[in-house]
């Protein structure tokens, strides 16, 4: 049962420092979306954003802003990846209280 609980204590270490990492990479990654709007057959660029209850949206240009659209893609499989890091947290907590529960 020791090996078992090392682990699980092992994994959890392991998902708590990826997910560590992962909101480290997230916080120097914009936030929101790029939203092309074409106004008389000109296309202009925005960072559309939620400021609380609030969509923002701030001019960017007319020229596609390809490297804040490829951060932003980065930014999107980083918090799928978070997603998936946050369950296999919650089933290794999941799975401790259910070893406590059967030896009590």
């Amino acid at each position: 049962m020791r090996v078992i609980e090392g682990i699980l204590a092992e994994s959890k270490d392991y998902y708590l420092d990826a997910k560590k990492k992962i909101q480290e990479k997230l916080a120097c990654l914009p936030k929101g979306s790029i939203k092309e709007r074409n106004i008389h057959g000109l296309k202009y660029y925005y960072l559309q954003e939620r400021q609380g209850k609030k969509m923002v949206q701030k001019y960017l240009g007319k020229n596609e802003p390809a490297d804040l659209m490829e951060q932003i893609s980065k930014r999107k499989l980083f918090n799928s990846e978070l997603k998936k890091v946050n369950e296999a947290l919650r089933i290794l907590k999941k799975s401790k209280s259910r070893k406590h529960g059967q030896n009590s």
